[in-house]
């Protein structure tokens, strides 16, 4: 058995996909961006290896939360020094930088060691809907009910 022939998912190279946020829920949309980003909706996945795709995220700042996350869900940061602890809330952080949020719920979602890093490179989020990879060709896409990947025709 050659050595091509284990590594299957890494000839066929990395597809591009685009995701519109617009109307979705934070968390729903993140475990499914993380699925892609490791590589899990491929038929050759495994866990060893960064055999996902990229993903570009537009309109992240028409995230949707349910409930009263918006004023009750708070980002803390701690500096290590006494009286450091900076807390800010969901509303906050989406006023400073619309992409936070989503960006850190799929990196919680994702190993924490070096294949993780590389896996969170592939992640591209923007607030508005422009964005600058259409050199790559992303291919628009929609999450299923299960997290599939269905592509959307344009």
């Amino acid at each position: 058995m050659s050595e091509k022939s284990v590594l299957g998912n890494q000839e066929a190279g990395e597809t591009w996909y685009l995701v519109d946020a617009r109307g979705q829920t934070l968390g729903r949309l993140a475990v499914n961006v993380a699925r892609v980003l490791r590589g899990k909706h491929k038929p050759g996945y495994v866990p060893h290896q960064n055999c996902g795709d990229h993903v570009v995220v537009i309109n992240a700042d028409d995230l949707v939360v349910t409930g009263s996350k918006r004023t009750t869900k708070e980002y803390d940061r701690y500096s290590g020094y006494p009286g450091g602890r900076r807390v800010r809330t969901y509303g906050q952080m989406v006023a400073s930088d619309p992409a936070f949020p989503l960006r850190h719920a799929v990196e919680g979602m994702l190993q924490h060691n070096s294949l993780g890093a590389a896996q969170a490179k592939c992640l591209r989020i923007y607030a508005g809907s422009v964005h600058s990879h259409a050199a790559q060709k992303p291919k628009p896409v929609r999450f299923g009910e299960l997290g599939e990947v269905i592509l959307v025709n344009e």
